[in-house]
């Protein structure tokens, strides 16, 4: 945290700023919201947690249930812990590896020795899911998933073409895990990162329907121009007939989402405007929706997307920052400002920074330092940008994952 220690003592606004980020991260805990909803279940599950705050969710399942039959855990390395008694793996996100795929196996397993019995099971799904679980199906690799992965990301595409996608190319996704678990009672706590919450959508819908069908996943990559550039094998199988299958029922319960968090942020900073529509689509179109806002305290949310043609280093939400930074140079802004935009797992893109906090000084510094931030975005390099101007926000990993959140305040 040394560099925002840096950025507090120099302006005003940075401490209300944080606070409010901070405030909407606690309001997704996901421990709290996990006892919650458990306080009343009375089974002796097998305990299947995914995603980047899988941790805290299990931790909290194992406070409240106090007995159960398994429990595996699946989540990013940042996260992850060990437990007494529970198998973690720690795999990759965003582009899956062996351990993810280790990981799917050990879950399949365990989903099959359930079955057999009809235990119940209780899944604990949160963001990062899908590429933490690769689970390719029969004909694709490993290889040609992390393939499809790198190509989806780098495309700019929006999570819910990402994982209608990848869930053509899974056995867990789409309800597959449902079809492993049967005739187990399935029950899962959903923390979303999905702006919307459609549960389809996140962790790509592990105990929900699917979101679309193969034929739908090809017009996507065919729409996106990268249809040709994706594995062989898994163009065979897109183009293949669907087969549809009656998914067992699942009781899904949403446990904590990015309006939940606005509406927290809200409830600290009362003078503020909610921008309740979320920032999502390219990042140039969200920074000009930023930049257009009067005087005041703004809050965001959502999820943009950043299409990739350089080979420098970022995220989205550090891109976002540093774009909102130039237009407020290019429109002359008068009065002081801060503008601070963070991923809530802690994370942004491939670094250790969740995004950026930029202010009417931020540019001054880069140009102090002969970097041109212009150029700097032109090569995705946001994170060296922002670097050199002590304007990164760099909060560690924060055990939840509820999409992005921003605050500007402005006069």
């Amino acid at each position: 945290m040394d560099t925002l220690k840096s950025m507090e003592m120099k302006h005003e606004y940075y401490d209300q700023a944080l606070r409010s980020f901070l405030i909407g991260i606690e309001a997704a805990d996901p421990m709290s919201a996990v006892r919650c909803e458990l306080l009343s279940y009375d089974e002796v599950p097998t305990i299947i947690a995914v995603g980047k705050a899988a941790v805290k969710m299990t931790r909290a399942a194992i406070d409240v249930l106090k007995d159960f039959s398994e429990v595996i855990v699946v989540t990013n390395p940042e996260n992850a812990v060990d437990f007494p008694g529970v198998k973690v793996f720690a795999a990759a996100h965003p582009i899956p590896n062996q351990i993810g795929l280790r990981a799917s196996e050990a879950v399949t397993a365990a989903l099959q020795r359930a079955s057999k019995v009809s235990r119940p099971i209780l899944c604990l799904i949160s963001g990062g899911g899908s590429a933490l679980l690769p689970a390719p199906c029969d004909g694709v690799s490993l290889s040609e998933k992390i393939d499809l992965n790198s190509i989806l990301l780098s495309a700019g595409a929006d999570i819910k073409t990402i994982n209608l996608i990848r869930q053509q190319v899974s056995l867990l996704k789409g309800g597959g895990l449902l079809r492993y678990a049967a005739p187990s009672y399935v029950r899962s706590l959903i923390l979303s990162d999905v702006i919307g919450d459609d549960l389809r959508v996140v962790a790509s819908g592990l105990t929900t329907s699917p979101i679309g069908s193969r034929e739908e996943a090809r017009m996507a990559l065919q729409t996106m121009g990268v249809w040709d550039r994706i594995p062989a094998s898994i163009r065979v199988l897109l183009q293949r007939t669907d087969v549809s299958f009656k998914l067992p029922k699942a009781k899904n319960t949403l446990i904590g989402s990015n309006k939940l968090s606005l509406e927290a942020m809200y409830a600290y900073l009362e003078r503020a405007t909610v921008h309740f529509n979320p920032l999502i689509g390219d990042v140039a179109t969200a920074a000009e929706r930023v930049a257009s806002s009067e005087s005041g305290i703004h809050l965001f949310g959502g999820e943009t997307t950043v299409n990739i043609n350089g080979t420098g280093k970022g995220g989205r939400n550090q891109e976002l920052a540093l774009r909102v930074a130039l237009l407020a140079r290019e429109q002359a802004w008068k009065e002081p400002w801060l503008y601070l935009q963070g991923g809530t797992d802690g994370r942004d893109g491939p670094t250790d920074a969740a995004g950026g906090v930029v202010c009417d000084t931020t540019l001054n510094l880069m140009d102090s330092h002969g970097v041109n931030p212009e150029r700097m975005l032109s090569n995705n390099d946001s994170y060296n940008a922002l670097k050199v101007a002590n304007a990164l926000l760099i909060t560690g990993p924060t055990g939840t994952n509820v999409a992005d959140l921003g605050v500007l305040i402005k006069g």
